[in-house]
């Protein structure tokens, strides 16, 4: 799929019924505990179709996190972790999107939490593009990379008895995106 111009620049929105932002951490050594953060924005611009060089922000409202649990949430978002009275955003800005085949990417970029500011890769599989019955392009993404959370001072944590962490060092990210654009 083409467009006509290959120099024109496609703005791309979020279909937020058909995306999700989430994440898993170990809790006591054996098990993960998954969350999402439900509120953010996505600015995605394309050189035509071509997603190589895309450049991509987002910003994520931290107080949006959901684990399903509404004593956890609080804690999260309490100064032991997002602290998101004074750091009420998460952002990610791109600095590549590299293709590595017709499926595959990697996007490279600066992940700001609690005001620290970090580079990170992600692993990016993409789905494809197709026409929707309403005449819109649709492309979709899958996304996956980890982050020390020690980096970003998400320092809480207990001890349990066997001596293990309550809740893991290693945060693992994953999203599925689903953006549109007009023909």
């Amino acid at each position: 799929m083409e467009t006509k111009t290959k120099n024109e620049v496609k703005v791309w929105n979020v279909d937020a019924s058909h995306s999700s932002i989430h994440f898993a951490a170990k809790h006591m050594v054996i098990a993960k505990t998954k969350g999402s953060f439900d509120v953010y924005k996505l600015n995605v611009e394309t050189n035509g179709l071509d997603f190589e060089n895309a450049k991509i922000e987002l910003e994520i409202e931290a107080k949006s996190i959901n684990t399903n649990m509404p004593d956890r949430d609080n804690h999260l978002k309490s100064p032991d972790f997002f602290n998101v009275e004074q750091f009420p955003t998460i952002k990610f800005v791109s600095k590549s999107f590299k293709k590595v085949n017709e499926e595959d990417y990697i996007l490279n970029g600066d992940i700001t939490i609690r005001d620290v500011t970090k580079n990170i890769n992600f692993s990016v599989n993409y789905g494809g593009q197709v026409i929707d019955p309403w005449g819109n392009i649709r492309s979709g993404f899958t996304l996956e990379s980890s982050i020390d959370r020690f980096d970003f001072g998400l320092t809480w944590n207990a001890l349990i008895e066997t001596g293990g962490a309550m809740v893991g060092k290693i945060i693992k990210l994953e999203a599925e995106i689903e953006l549109t654009t007009s023909k």
